[in-house]
């Protein structure tokens, strides 16, 4: 049997480009580690086909040579103060993108068969269980 929780948490995405580095690896190996060695209960990369930034410079791959920077979009859902938490991390990393921060409203399915364990029990922390 599964059960679910419903509550509110904050939902983080980092905007950066593809080519961005961080000490000559990709940067959004470096946050995605970073993310995980504070304990966040996850976080999503998503590669756009196309966009575009501050420059106004349009990143496609249709174009090779534009191809090679396209955007990154990291995606993370925690609570505000697992977010705020990181910040100061993610500050040390980034030289150019977008954090933006938003409320959500959550349903987190969990299997009814797994207790979690003390590192896991904040991701369940003040959201409601539903019957």
């Amino acid at each position: 049997m599964t059960h679910r929780f419903k509550g509110e948490r904050t939902l983080m995405r980092i905007f950066i480009g593809e080519s961005d580095k961080y000490h000559g690896k990709p940067l959004y190996e470096t946050l995605l580690e970073r993310l995980r060695a504070k304990g966040l209960a996850g976080a999503t990369v998503l590669r756009g086909v196309a966009g575009f930034g501050a420059s106004s410079t349009v990143h496609t791959e249709k174009v090779l040579r534009l191809s090679l920077d396209l955007p990154i979009i990291i995606e993370v859902v925690e609570t505000e103060e697992a977010i705020q938490s990181v910040l100061p991390d993610l500050d040390e990393v980034i030289g150019g993108g977008l954090i933006t921060l938003e409320r959500a409203r959550v349903i987190m399915y969990r299997p009814g068969t797994v207790r979690p364990s003390q590192r896991e029990m904040h991701r369940i922390e003040g959201l409601e269980p539903e019957t």
